[in-house]
């Protein structure tokens, strides 16, 4: 099963949340056939209706026939767990100049169905769905390298997934209670309340829509014409929506979350850099989830939660004279 490419040529991107940034010497190409326009809205089974009858009668049913013989449309045939081919080829294209691998590489994402983990394209894979979609001006040499650093980044926001449901798969209040006292000491809180019944997330489904500006990217481009000195960045270049299923006391339940690509100052060596800004949907649920983690780091680091701890003071000091005595 294959996964997802971005629709737009980055020549610099780079990874959020801390994660390295991504060395290639090869740019991707100029666009990419796995990201179209939410095609949720689409529905790829409709048929059509019935032809009319005409005053020449045939025996052989018209429309039966013309509904096998009409080609299928390009959306039905795409994978709805990762919108796309199913069977993409490992056979070299016509007039392919040079031999790609056709090794597929395993990724640590567990699949919502539980059967293993899903399975990243291999190169030949890629550049024949690239072919397929119409893209035939792809340079072969850069998609190893293309593959390689989808593959880093999805494994990147995988593990940011992972950190928001470490924190909030048991509810909000135990969330409040690992993230109270600010990112930082996140790790010692995850150790101290973990009772080892934690049930690990999985990806169900995944879904490209680079066209669909978040409401959180489309804020930042307000303040940025209004403030550009601080807040001026770039549109993304790529948008993800991840249907992660969570363990809810015995019960399995669907949270989406966001992932919108940003792009960077590359490397002095010139190595591309990636950010990711990952994050639960702004549902009722999700935006709780946010408020949550970032209000406490942003309030712990405000009262100075470190030195409080170290050199422990009552909020209010009394330290007038008593009116008697």
């Amino acid at each position: 099963m294959g996964w997802f490419w971005a629709d737009s040529s980055p020549v610099v991107v780079h990874t959020s949340s801390g994660h390295p940034p991504v060395a290639t010497n090869q740019a991707p190409p100029s666009g990419c056939p796995m990201h179209k326009k939410s095609l949720d809205a689409l529905n790829p089974n409709e048929t059509r209706a019935a032809e009319s009858n005409s005053a020449s009668s045939c025996p052989v049913p018209h429309a039966s026939r013309g509904a096998e013989e009409q080609p299928k449309s390009i959306l039905s045939q795409l994978n709805p767990l990762n919108y796309m081919f199913p069977d993409l080829s490992q056979k070299p294209a016509p007039n392919q100049a040079i031999a790609l691998p056709t090794s597929r590489e395993e990724s640590t994402i567990p699949k919502g169905s539980g059967d293993g983990t899903w399975e990243y394209p291999s190169p030949q894979q890629m550049y024949n769905a690239l072919l397929r979609k119409g893209y035939t001006d792809t340079d072969v040499t850069a998609v190893e390298s293309m593959v390689s650093v989808h593959n880093f980044l999805n494994e990147g926001a995988w593990a940011e997934i992972v950190g928001w449901e470490q924190r909030f798969a048991r509810g909000l209040y135990k969330g409040w209670q690992i993230c109270r006292r600010g990112e930082a000491h996140t790790p010692e809180e995850l150790e101290r309340h973990w009772d080892g019944t934690e049930s690990p997330p999985t990806l169900v489904r995944f879904q490209g829509r680079p066209k669909d500006l978040t409401p959180k990217a489309t804020m930042l481009q307000v303040l940025g014409w209004i403030y550009p000195a601080k807040f001026g960045t770039e549109l993304p270049f790529d948008r993800h929506d991840w249907y992660v299923s969570r363990d809810v006391n015995g019960q399995r339940r669907e949270i989406r979350y966001v992932i919108d690509y940003y792009s960077g100052e590359p490397e002095p060596t010139g190595e591309p850099v990636f950010y990711l800004d990952v994050r639960p949907a702004a549902t009722p649920l999700g935006s709780a989830e946010r408020i949550i983690r970032w209000g406490s780091d942003v309030w712990w680091k405000a009262i100075g939660g470190d030195k409080r701890e170290q050199d422990p003071q009552p909020f209010f000091r009394h330290t007038s004279s008593k009116p008697w005595g």
